[in-house]
C-alpha cells in the first residue's frame, strides 16, 4: 500500500486553549505530558497565549488522551 494510503502516516494538528500556564515550568510539564502519549509527534507550548499545538497520529492517539494529559499536568482545556 502507497505511503499516503496508510491510515498510519495520516496526521492531525491541533490547538488547544489551556488555561493556568504562568511560566517556563508550566511550558515543560505540559510538553512532556502530552509529548510522552503514543502518536503524538510534537507539541509546542505558548504560555503567554495559553495555546497549545498538538501534531499526532489519530490512529495511536486520540484527542480525549491528550486532553486528559493536560488535566494530569495539572491545567484545564476551555472549550
Amino acid at each position: 500500500m502507497p505511503k499516503c494510503c496508510d491510515p498510519g502516516s495520516v496526521r492531525s494538528d491541533i490547538t488547544l486553549k489551556v488555561s493556568g500556564m504562568s511560566c517556563g515550568h508550566c511550558k515543560e510539564a505540559v510538553e512532556r505530558s502530552i509529548g510522552v502519549l503514543p502518536g503524538v509527534s510534537r507539541v509546542e507550548v505558548n504560555v503567554k497565549a495559553g495555546k497549545v499545538e498538538i501534531s499526532y497520529k489519530p490512529y495511536e492517539a486520540n484527542l480525549d488522551d491528550i486532553i486528559q494529559a493536560v488535566k494530569d499536568a495539572g491545567y484545564d482545556v476551555e472549550d
